[in-house]
């Protein structure tokens, strides 16, 4: 519940920066790795929304695939079963993950 109504407090605040009357929808990415599921984000937002600007608005969650970039050879990759997990490239183990692992408000779609 704490993502989602971070979330619907973010968009209200571009909302009210950019003087909105409505807000039509707001898009979400959701990492993989996050911890937060979609279902949960889709279950909870008519409650978070309730009673500001975001109440009505369309929720949209966007699933982002963990992409990692491997310490070895600098190459980016989607570690997957297929690939084992390491690099494709050099076949590394080291590697950070440089997408996937958060909860990021994308877009807010208003009504001026």
């Amino acid at each position: 519940m704490s993502y989602i109504a971070k979330m619907v407090s973010m968009a209200a605040e571009v909302a009210m920066e950019n003087e909105a009357k409505k807000v039509k929808s707001i898009e979400v990415y959701i990492g993989k790795t996050s911890g937060v599921m979609p279902y949960y984000m889709q279950k909870y937002f008519p409650e978070a929304s309730k009673g500001t600007i975001i109440e009505g608005a369309e929720l949209i969650c966007v699933e982002v695939p963990v992409k990692a970039l491997c310490e070895e050879c600098n190459n980016e990759y989607f570690p997957s079963r297929e690939n084992g997990y390491l690099c494709p490239v050099c076949g590394g183990r080291k590697a950070h993950i440089i997408e996937g692992k958060g909860v990021v408000l994308n877009n807010v779609v208003i009504e001026e």
